[in-house]
């Protein structure tokens, strides 16, 4: 039992650390997954999407913290309940996820491991299962240094969290699992290869026969039959090969430029994927950037999800001497974690992408 709760304790405390930085490393896009959880179609926790960011940071440091506090074996007590508190809750979120088909990616590793619910509900049970094995043998949990090292090292990973949590938010994360990373080029990263896989679909046709509902499953021919037709569901029983880059488009007015600004050579893109939620400073920085950009030769361009209203309205209130095309809102949250952010092209091939704070540092 010594030796199963050290080595226990030893997989528990590591697993929680990475999962937790690979979140602190993005707790934007860990908020962006809140937001998914608490929506109307889900949890129905509206009203807590405004606070998303600061669950995502809180929820983040507290996984790094309780790995380390596990391992040194400070807490003890405080320690394993919390633990078996948070892997009860990610449990059942997971569950509920995978059962009732609601969030198609966890976000438990970020975009570093993409796990969909149903596998993530698997680690999650695991991981309870260590967690009652801990509590089975607790007394083997003995700390590895003294009273006072292991409050100086608890206080220096929490100090050294939230610092990283807040420089993160402040630029861009340290290291991009994402799709749009720099050296990606956004063309190559939408091609599906020859002979992918393609996604195969059920059509489930639903009739009424002598009073009764009759489901006909097919490929997607009609089925014969003399009953009254009440509808018809969709369901996907193999997935099909989906490029890395898939939702990504620049249109304006009902043309679509995507293929005009991936070809060029120099192309500036200002990234607002809701004006309404950009930031003011950010904004303001905006129009020198432009001439700074077009100086050098550069076309620029800004891509948003908002609204033709909101577009001429901050164009004007600004000042700002390029145009606005429509793309889509994950995508763009997706590109760079900064509204407004920026993003260097060339041929399609992303040179360099920065936050609205590090706009000095673009290169032209």
């Amino acid at each position: 039992m010594r030796i199963l709760v050290g080595v226990t304790r030893i997989f528990v405390g590591i697993f929680f650390i990475i999962s937790g930085f690979i979140k602190l490393n993005d707790p934007l896009g860990f908020s962006y997954k809140l937001q998914e959880y608490f929506s109307e179609g889900v949890l129905n926790l509206e009203f807590l999407q405004p606070y998303a960011l600061l669950l995502s940071v809180v929820v983040v440091v507290t996984e790094v913290i309780l790995g380390v506090m596990l391992i040194i074996g400070y807490q003890r007590k405080l320690t394993l309940y919390s633990l078996l508190g948070m892997i009860v809750f990610f449990t059942f979120l997971t569950f509920y996820s995978a059962y009732f088909n609601k969030v198609t990616d966890c976000g438990c590793f970020g975009d570093a491991m993409p796990m969909n619910p149903w596998q993530s509900f698997g680690k999650d049970v695991v991981l309870l299962i260590l967690i009652i094995i801990l509590f089975i043998g607790k007394r083997f949990l003995t700390p590895f240094f003294s009273k006072f090292n292991t409050i100086i090292i608890t206080f220096l990973v929490l100090i050294a969290s939230l610092w990283y949590s807040y420089h993160v938010l402040m630029h861009l994360p340290g290291i991009d699992f994402r799709a749009y990373k720099k050296g990606v080029n956004i063309t190559a990263g939408m091609n599906v290869p020859e002979g992918a896989p393609v996604a195969k679909f059920e059509y489930q046709w639903k009739f009424e026969e002598n009073g009764k509902e009759k489901v006909i499953a097919t490929s997607g021919s009609y089925p014969k039959t003399s009953g009254k037709f009440i509808g018809v569901e969709t369901v996907e029983i193999e997935e099909g090969y989906e490029p890395p880059i898939h939702d990504f488009a620049i249109e304006k007015d009902g043309e679509d430029y995507t293929e005009e600004y991936l070809t060029a050579d120099k192309v500036l893109t200002i990234i607002c994927y809701n004006l309404s939620k950009s930031e003011a400073g950010g904004l303001g920085e905006l129009k020198d950037l432009a001439e700074k950009a077009k100086q050098k030769g550069y076309k620029v361009i800004a891509l948003s999800a908002s609204s033709e209203e909101d577009k001429k309205m901050i164009k004007e209130k600004y000042q700002l001497p390029f145009e606005f095309f429509t793309t889509d809102e994950t995508a763009l949250k997706t590109m760079v974690r900064s509204n407004p952010g920026a993003v260097q092209l060339n041929k399609g091939t992303i040179v360099d992408k920065v936050h609205w704070n590090d706009f000095e540092d673009l290169k032209f």
